[in-house]
């Protein structure tokens, strides 16, 4: 995600031995994509069934219709002119709430609140520093929005009125983070990554920390979490990917290297299928996890060097985002669901 102090220098790249064959894919090229386009964190919409992709300094919410491909486009965001080759510009984080959805904008500093049926921002709030992820907790009905430049989680409660701009209730403190979130609905926590080493596990309520765990990371990056199962995936810059267990201490319960240049996971709980995308691997690489928490290799396809993106549909897809080239890639994933 964001480039901060705590975060080590070079990785390791690991080779990748040749892998099974690469199944279609599908390229979307949002508008405004050149000179390209700097993506962080995807998401995906079951409510709305679109692909949730903040298009960075093109300053514009785009959601992508996974059947069809078409693409339409929310503005008014913060925009710059040219393209660094990061992901530092303009919207990069999105989740959903209340029919809303709530998308931090790093170059005006601010969370803005969009109606989709409008397709029009309707409210905004300035955030304390410059922010990364925001997540969207059910159960207090708030907003969690990480602030790795402050090393904090700044929260936000909402109106009764949805549509009201969310008003700043604390912050929870993270230091060497945070770097990734993700909420556990179930269990009433939020699990983040320090940018080393280990995932923290917060009570939603209390906003205390309650554990820290060892996630195998020489780099801490991606994040997701199989809510039924209890499995939180830590993945790694280096290239290692890593299950651990929430209900039981967060016992890592297996860990595999594919790949390298890890960012933003996708997972597909349906199919219990992991998406990394590797900037160094220039590769969408996918991991099975079977019922017992063990990954196991699915398939290795071709991506660009930009990518470090990824997330996955309801549809049996895995999309992976191509900065350089303002795009993003739908591929079908053909392979078995894991048992």
């Amino acid at each position: 995600m964001i480039v901060l102090r705590g975060r080590s220098g070079l990785v390791p790249t690991l080779l990748v031995a040749a892998c099974a064959a690469s199944p279609v894919g599908q390229r979307v090229t949002l508008p405004a994509a050149a000179p390209g386009i700097g993506f962080d964190d995807l998401r995906y919409s079951p409510s709305l069934h679109r692909v949730l992709v903040p298009a960075g300094r093109t300053g514009t919410l785009d959601l992508v219709d996974p059947d069809t491909l078409a693409v339409t486009s929310i503005p008014g965001f913060g925009t710059v002119a040219g393209y660094s080759g990061d992901h530092d510009d303009g919207p990069t984080s999105v989740d959903e709430g209340n029919g809303l959805l709530y998308v931090t904008d790093r170059t005006t500093g601010k969370l803005d609140v969009v109606d989709p049926g409008a397709g029009a921002i309707v409210s905004s709030v300035a955030l304390a520093s410059g922010p990364d992820y925001v997540r969207y907790v059910a159960a207090t009905n708030e907003l969690w929005v990480t602030e790795p430049s402050a090393d904090q989680i700044e929260i936000l409660t909402l109106d009764a009125d949805p549509k009201v701009a969310p008003v700043h209730a604390a912050v929870v403190a993270v230091t060497n983070g945070p770097e990734s979130l993700v909420i556990d609905n179930k269990r009433g926590r939020a699990y983040t990554h320090r940018w080393q080493a280990t995932t923290i596990a917060i009570d939603v309520a209390t906003r205390a920390i309650l554990s820290e765990w060892q996630n195998g990371c020489a780099a801490s990056r991606g994040i997701a979490l199989d809510e039924g199962r209890g499995f939180l995936f830590a993945s790694c810059s280096e290239g290692t990917t890593s299950v651990l267990d929430v209900a039981n201490g967060g016992k890592m319960l297996s860990t595999m290297a594919r790949g390298s240049g890890f960012d933003v996971i996708g997972y597909a709980p349906q199919l219990g299928h992991l998406y990394l995308a590797g900037s160094a691997c220039g590769c969408l690489v996918t991991l099975g996890v079977s019922a017992a928490g063990s990954l196991s290799f699915v398939s290795r396809v071709n991506a660009a060097g930009s990518t470090h993106c990824a997330v996955a549909d309801d549809a049996g897809h895995a999309w992976w985002c191509d900065q350089d080239q303002g795009s993003v890639w739908r591929v079908t994933d053909a392979a078995p669901a894991s048992q």
